[in-house]
């Protein structure tokens, strides 16, 4: 809390040690999609509170992407080869042959059956496990391609959803509606400003000072802000200096300081509580002792 107190008093202008004129910290809310504004719940002069549901743009095109990306990873599932039931085909031959090899290796021990045979059955065994590694690791082959296709429109999803969620417009700051630029039935499109909100309850000074002065301030020093009080006198507001520039500017044309020959000068920003006589863009007067 500030310790100065206030006072209404005439002061001489030629005392005065900067002059400024107030600003806030203004935050422009733009559409984070493209599309038609389905309505824009705000009104210039009102306050809204952080997190309000302001606005919505329309969402119809991005469902109806979202709905085809979803069709065709049906599509791609769809081709998706069947690994183990042709692995089980393979099996079931393997196991129809290795009856017949066991019937055979009998018939060997009897005398019954050749050598010749049996080697043509063992072969055919062999080959019945090179074909089902081969075949599972084709079939794994491509399907592992076919699925990397699914992955990349699982994104194109994930993104339509991320597009559909910054449809809706939420406040992001609490504070009082300056501008409206949009209205409900426009196009938008990415980037495009809606409207602009500053916290009008606290206001900041931009005052201008010399060389001079720059060493007899610090941050976070306490001053006097004066302002005209309507009636040919000066209300005065205690202020808290928030930020001084490192980097020295020309004097800006609607700006005077008490040395008139000050080319240079040095940028400070003074935070002032505002009781709802101060406006943006106001002329003030900084009074440093």
């Amino acid at each position: 809390m500030f310790l100065l107190p206030l006072a209404s008093c005439n002061y001489n202008a030629e005392l005065a040690d900067a002059y400024g004129n107030f600003e806030a910290d203004e935050t422009v809310i733009s559409a984070e999609t493209a599309g038609k504004l389905l309505y824009l719940n705000v009104q210039e002069g009102t306050e809204i509170p952080s997190g309000l549901d302001v606005a919505l743009v329309d969402t119809t095109q991005l469902f109806l992407k979202k709905e085809q990306l979803k069709a065709g990873i049906n599509a791609i599932i769809s081709k998706v080869q069947p690994v183990q039931s042709q692995i089980n085909v393979l099996i079931e031959k393997r196991r129809n042959i290795a009856r017949e090899k066991n019937r055979i290796e009998k018939l060997l021990a009897d005398s019954a059956a050749t050598r010749q045979q049996w080697d043509d059955i063992s072969g055919q065994l062999e080959l019945v496990d090179r074909e089902m590694t081969a075949t599972r690791e084709r079939l794994e082959s491509a399907n592992k391609g076919i699925l990397s296709e699914i992955k990349s429109l699982e994104v194109q999803i994930a993104q339509i959803n991320d597009q559909i969620v910054k449809s809706l417009v939420l406040n992001p700051a609490q504070g009082t509606v300056l501008q409206k630029f949009a209205e409900p039935g426009e196009v938008t499109a990415f980037g495009m400003p809606l409207y602009k909100v500053a916290l009008l309850s606290q206001l900041y000074l931009r005052a201008y000072i010399s060389g001079n002065q720059l060493a007899t301030l610090s941050m976070g020093q306490v001053v006097s802000v004066g302002v005209d009080d309507g009636e040919g006198g000066i209300k005065n507001y205690p202020g808290r200096i928030t930020w001084i520039s490192s980097k020295a500017e020309f004097t800006p044309k609607v700006i005077q300081t008490r040395e008139e020959r000050v080319n240079l000068v040095y940028a400070i920003k003074i935070l002032v509580e505002n009781d709802g006589l101060l406006k943006i863009g106001m002329p003030g007067e900084v009074y440093f002792n």
